[in-house]
């Protein structure tokens, strides 16, 4: 526990390591994403936890939960909403995916996605590694509800990353 409330004390500000050219990178990956697939991607990132949450022993599933409901990412109309959420100060990828996705994705290709964006934000390549996510995430939207050649791409949710 102390290591960890260290590191919900001292993990910087999300918007340092996330500038807004990123976060306009992190935009377009999605919108991008989103011409191939009829799902609905949304970013969130948080910093740290409050020092009495990470007493408490909240978790970043927990905070994933509560960030897509709050972000309304299950509000869509096939019910394919997908949240990527990034703890900053545990280094945790969550990813949240609604009931359209259930039985369709497993959690081992979820689990896969977070590896990949965990493997490169230990490295120390955030932007890249968010990046990389969204395509993945993506690529796995692609292949259970792909975009209808002609069919216009109705964007139900903002494209536009979230700082919690």
């Amino acid at each position: 526990m102390p290591k960890r409330l260290f590191a919900h004390l001292f993990t910087g500000n999300a918007r340092a390591r996330f500038p807004a050219a990123d976060m306009q990178r992190i935009a377009a990956a999605i919108a991008v994403g989103e011409t191939c697939h009829a799902g609905e991607i949304c970013f969130a990132v948080e910093g740290a936890l409050h020092w009495r949450e990470v007493l408490r022993g909240t978790q970043a599933r927990t905070r994933a939960l509560d960030a897509f409901g709050r972000l309304r990412v299950w509000d869509t109309a096939a019910n394919n909403g997908v949240l990527v959420y990034l703890l900053l100060a545990d280094q945790r990828i969550e990813i949240v995916a609604d009931r359209g996705l259930a039985g369709l994705v497993s959690d081992e290709q979820w689990r896969g996605v977070c590896l990949l964006m965990e493997e490169r934000l230990r490295a120390g390549e955030y932007a890249d590694g968010v990046v990389a996510g969204i395509e993945a995430v993506g690529d796995l939207l692609a292949l259970h509800f792909p975009q209808e050649p002609g069919g216009v791409d109705e964007d139900e949710l903002p494209n536009q990353p979230v700082f919690l």
